[in-house]
């Protein structure tokens, strides 16, 4: 499918409210005995979903008592292509769904324009890149004008935390995510020292 084209219309509710039990779907299994934090991506290609992948691989090597999910809407194929592009899943657990059928069940349908291409979302992906060498990617398949989102979900299957954002360059506040399923945040590191101009 071409990534600029829109894709067939879903039935879809609004996400699921702090406190709500979270949707259920064959696709998706939650265990019993840790929390989870699932993100949707918006595409295999997007900049901001290549950081939040990239937050998520890292934050799964640091809190090993809960369960981290991506979904992706790419073919099996493609993803598995962008995952190893991107650096690996390292302990994220990589669930396709290419018929949006997840998407829809958390309330992450189709974007507007400017959720994609506001100024500020383009600045954004500028700094990005700049900042992270994180790029723009043409998508092998997959739409632009999905939502992504990210939930965290506690061991008794009861979100605790969304993040839907308004653009698609707002990223997900972890610390506020893993806090909110009782994880103690890490600590930030110090910031660099400057040692031009005037100290």
């Amino acid at each position: 499918m071409d990534s600029m084209s829109t894709p067939a219309k879903k039935d879809v509710p609004p996400p699921p409210a702090v406190g709500s039990k979270a949707p259920m779907h064959p696709n998706l299994v939650l265990p019993s005995d840790k929390p989870t934090i699932i993100a949707f991506l918006r595409h295999c290609g997007c900049p901001f979903a290549e950081k939040t992948f990239k937050d998520l691989t890292k934050l799964s090597t640091w809190y090993k008592d809960i369960n981290f999910v991506a979904v992706s809407h790419a073919s099996a194929e493609a993803t598995e292509r962008w995952v190893v592009d991107v650096g690996g899943n390292w302990d994220v657990n990589v669930v396709i769904d290419e018929e949006r059928d997840l998407y829809a069940l958390f309330g992450l349908g189709m974007c507007t324009t400017w959720h994609v291409y506001a100024p500020m979302v383009t600045y954004s992906a500028l700094q990005l890149g700049k900042k992270e060498n994180i790029w723009n990617r043409i998508p092998e398949s997959g739409s632009r004008w999905q939502t992504g989102g990210v939930f965290a979900i506690d061991k008794d299957g009861l979100v605790r935390w969304a993040h839907v954002p308004a653009r698609a360059d707002i990223l997900p506040d972890w610390d506020a995510a893993v806090q909110s399923v009782g994880a103690t945040p890490r600590p930030k590191p110090p910031p660099p020292v400057r040692t031009d101009g005037f100290l």
